[in-house]
C-alpha cells in the first residue's frame, strides 16, 4: 500500500527561525490524511482551519505530490511537541559581543536554584559517598573466606569479581555526580554573515528509503543563514532517482561510485562508509566551503539549525558543535525507550564536556570547520568516525593561535531524526556504537593519551569507559555466578541482610541522582516530570550486546560500517534477534537450577542471577507479548507496538 504525501510551505506567525519581523516558510507534510507539523499532529481538515485562523497560507511545496513506501504513521497522535522550543533550549541569542577577541561562554543549567541546587548537591555528595562505603565495607579482609585447595583459587577469582563489579558502579556514580557538578550551556550568539556553508547528509540506495531522503533535504533548503548556503546530497549509489530529486529541490549531487581512488579496502577512503564517503567528497569540493553541517539522512533540519550553530564559531578555536539525537518516529515501544536511554548522555555527560572543551563530536547533527578536517586528513577511518574524529581533533592544535581546538556542544534540539523501530536495528545500533568504542579504545586511544590534556583525559576517560564496564560487569556477573551457584565458590562472607540494606540504599541514592536531573532532559517527546525508568531498563537489556562486541574486539574479528534500515526497509524482529540474550539467559538459568540440586545458596547470589535472566528474557518477552497482542483484535492500534513506519515531516525524522 503506498501512502499519498502532500508537502506544503506554510507561512506562521510563530517562526522556528527565530528572525525579527514577519514569519518564515516552513514545510508541512500530510501523510494519508494526517498532518504532521513542527507543533503536533492534526486532523488535516483541523490543520486548515488553523491555518487560516493564524493567517498562515499553505502552498504546493516543491515536493509536489508523490508517493511514499507505507505503512507511515504520525511522530505522536495527539501529540504536542513544542520543537520550537526545544530548539532554543539555551536561550535568547546574544546580540551584543564583549569587546576584545570573542571566546565562547557558558551558564549554568536552569532549574537549579533553591531548593533543587540543594537537593542535587546533597545527592552528588551522598551517593558517591554510598555507593564507596558499599565497596569498602564488602571488600574488608575480616569479609574474606580463606579456603584450601582448589576452592581457595575459586574463591580468589570470586572475590576479584564482586570487587571489579563494585569497582565499575563506584566510577559509574562518580561519573554521574561529576556530569551533574560541572554541566553547563553554551550561551548562543549571531552568527557572523558571509561565510561558505556545505549543508551535507549521505545516502545508501536500498538501505534509506528515497523519501526519506527528500524530506530531509527540503529541511535543508530552508535553513536560513546571511551567507553561501549549498545544500549537498552524497550518494554512495550514484541513484537516477537521486539525480532527479536533486534536480528539483535545487540540491548538488555527489557520487564516488566508480572512482577506483575513492573506494579503497581500507583508510580514509574505504568503500561502503559514511567517512570514506564524506571524505572523498572533501577531497573532490571540501575546499570551496568554510563549514561543512552534516545531519544523517533521517535527520530532518529545522529552519534554525545553522543560525544557531555558527554562531560560536566566531571563537577561532572552536573546531566543531554538535546538537543532540532525539527520534520523531515517536510511536514504537523500542524507539521510545532506546531515546530515553539516551538521556544521561545528551542530557548531562555532553553538557560536562563544555568544561573541557571537548564534548564528543556525534555524526547526526554537527558543524565543522573544514581546515579542521583537512588537517587532521579527514573523517577517521572506524564503524563510529564521529566519537574517533573527534578525539583526532581535540589532539591538535589549532596553528593559527597555537591553543588546542575545541568544541561545543549545545542540547538546542536543531534536527529530528528516526530511531529504530525494532529490537533488530536497536540491537545492531548498540552493536555498532559499542564496538566502535573498543576499536577506538584499541586502537586510538593510547596515542591519544599523552597529546590530551588533564582535563580532556579525564573527560575522555569518563566517555569512553562506559561500554567496557557495562560489558565488564555482565561478564563477571556471570562469572560470579557459575563460580558460587555452580561450583559452590564464595570469596565474601557478609550477613545477608546488611548487604541488601547497604546495597538497597546505595541503589536508591543512585536512581534519585538520575531523576532529579531528568529536569534538564533535552527530548521534547518524553513527559515533563517522567522518571526515565525505559532508558535505564534499556540500558540494562543492552549490556549482553556489550559483552559480545568486547569480545568480538579483543578477538580482532573484522568489522564493518553498517547502515541501520530505516523507514519501511527497517528490519523485522525473528527468534534469531534475540540469541545473544536466550544464550544468557540458559546460562543463569541453568546456574539457578544447579544451585537447588547442589545446596549452594546465598540471598545476593540469587538475586543477581535472578535479575539477570529476566533482563536477559525481557527483550524477547516484550516481544512475544507484542506478538501476541496484536493477534487480538483489542490489541490492534494501540500504537504500543514495534513499528518499521515513520513520520514524513519538516521537524520530525524522515
Amino acid at each position: 500500500m503506498i501512502a499519498p504525501v502532500r508537502c506544503y510551505v506554510l507561512r506562521t506567525n510563530n517562526p522556528f527561525g527565530g528572525g525579527s519581523g514577519g514569519g518564515e516558510w516552513a514545510v508541512v507534510a500530510v501523510v494519508g490524511g494526517v498532518q504532521v507539523s513542527g507543533r503536533g499532529v492534526v486532523a488535516e481538515e483541523e490543520a486548515g482551519e488553523g491555518a487560516g485562523a493564524g493567517g498562515g497560507s499553505a502552498v504546493p511545496g516543491p515536493a509536489g505530490e508523490r508517493g511514499a513506501a507505507a505503512p507511515l504513521t504520525s511522530a505522536a497522535p495527539g501529540g504536542d511537541y513544542d520543537y520550537e522550543g526545544f530548539s532554543r533550549l539555551t536561550g535568547a541569542m546574544e546580540e551584543r559581543l564583549p569587546p576584545g577577541a570573542y571566546r565562547v561562554a557558558y551558564q549554568g543549567l536552569r532549574g537549579r536554584a533553591g531548593f533543587a541546587g540543594v537537593w542535587v548537591g546533597l545527592l552528588v555528595g551522598l551517593a558517591p559517598l554510598m555507593a564507596a562505603g558499599v565497596l569498602v565495607w564488602l571488600l574488608w579482609p575480616g569479609h574474606w573466606v580463606v579456603r584450601d585447595g582448589w576452592l581457595g583459587s575459586v574463591d580468589a577469582v570470586m572475590l576479584a569479581s564482586v570487587g571489579l563489579v563494585e569497582v565499575f558502579r563506584v566510577v559509574n556514580v562518580v561519573s554521574v555526580a561529576h556530569a551533574s557538578c560541572v554541566a553547563r550551556d553554551p550561551v548562543p550568539v549571531r552568527a557572523q554573515p558571509g561565510a561558505r556553508v556545505a549543508f551535507c547528509t549521505t545516502f545508501v540506495p536500498g538501505k534509506e528509503p528515497l523519501a526519506m531522503v527528500s524530506a530531509t533535504l527540503e529541511g535543508a533548503v530552508r535553513v536560513g543563514y546571511d551567507g553561501l548556503v549549498d545544500v549537498w546530497l552524497l550518494d554512495e549509489g550514484d541513484d537516477p532517482g537521486a539525480r532527479a530529486l536533486c534536480k528539483r529541490l535545487g540540491v548538488r549531487h555527489f557520487s564516488r561510485k566508480g572512482v577506483a581512488r575513492y573506494n579503497r579496502p581500507s583508510g580514509k577512503y574505504r568503500a561502503r562508509t559514511k567517512h570514506g564517503n564524506y571524505n572523498a567528497w572533501l577531497d573532490a569540493h571540501g575546499h570551496g566551503y568554510d563549514f561543512v553541517a552534516c545531519v544523517d539522512t533521517d535527520h530532518v533540519p529545522l529552519p534554525n539549525f545553522l543560525e544557531r550553530m555558527l554562531g560560536y564559531f566566531r571563537d577561532p578555536d572552536v573546531a566543531f558543535v554538535v546538537g543532540p539525537q532525539v527520534y520523531g518516529n515517536y510511536s514504537a515501544r523500542v524507539t521510545k525507550a532506546a531515546e530515553s536511554q539516551q538521556f544521561l548522555f545528551h542530557a548531562l555527560v555532553q553538557r560536562a564536556g563544555n568544561r573541557y572543551g571537548s564534548p564528543m563530536f556525534v555524526g547526526t547533527s554537527n558543524c565543522v570547520r573544514v581546515s579542521v578536517l583537512q588537517q587532521i586528513g579527514g573523517f577517521y577511518d572506524s564503524i563510529t568516525e564521529d566519537m574517533a574524529t573527534g578525539l583526532e581533533i581535540h589532539r591538535r592544535k589549532n596553528p593559527a593561535t597555537g591553543r588546542r581546538w575545541r568544541s561545543v556542544y549545545t542540547p538546542d534540539v536543531l534536527a529530528v531524526g528516526e530511531g529504530p523501530s525494532s529490537w533488530t536495528d536497536f540491537f545492531s545500533q548498540q552493536l555498532r556504537w559499542s564496538r566502535g568504542t573498543f576499536e577506538t579504545l584499541l586502537r586510538q586511544f593510547g596515542r591519544a593519551v599523552w597529546s590530551l590534556s588533564p582535563g580532556r583525559l579525564w573527560n575522555y576517560c569518563l566517555l569512553v569507559a562506559y561500554y567496557p564496564m557495562a560489558a565488564m560487569t555482565w561478564v563477571l556477573g556471570g562469572v560470579s555466578c557459575v563460580l558460587f551457584l555452580g561450583l559452590g565458590a564464595t570469596g565474601i562472607n557478609v550477613p545477608s541482610q546488611v548487604w541488601l540494606m547497604l546495597y538497597g540504599d546505595a541503589a536508591v541514592l543512585q536512581i534519585c541522582l538520575y531523576v532529579v536531573n531528568r529536569r534538564h532532559n533535552v527530548s521534547p517527546h518524553e513527559p515533563e516530570g517522567s522518571s526515565g525508568v525505559a532508558g535505564m531498563v534499556m540500558s540494562a537489556v543492552s549490556a549482553p550486546l556489550y559483552a559480545r562486541a568486547m569480545g568480538q574486539a579483543l578477538l580482532r574479528r573484522r568489522s564493518g560500517f553498517v547502515v541501520t534500515p530505516k523507514g519501511a526497509s527497517a528490519s523485522g524482529d525473528c527468534t534469531a534477534t534475540f540469541r545473544t540474550h536466550l544464550w544468557w539467559a540458559c546460562m543463569f538459568g541453568v546456574c539457578l537450577v544447579a544451585s537447588v540440586f547442589l545446596g549452594h545458596s546465598s540471598l545476593a547470589m540469587r538475586v543477581w542471577a535472578g535479575m539477570a535472566l529476566i533482563t536477559a528474557l525481557g527483550p524477547a518477552g516484550v516481544w512475544l507479548a507484542d506478538r501476541a497482542r496484536e493477534r487480538w483484535p483489542s490489541g490492534r492500534g494501540t500504537g504500543d507496538g514495534p513499528a518499521v513506519s515513520r513520520p514524513l515531516t519538516q521537524h520530525s525524522a524522515a
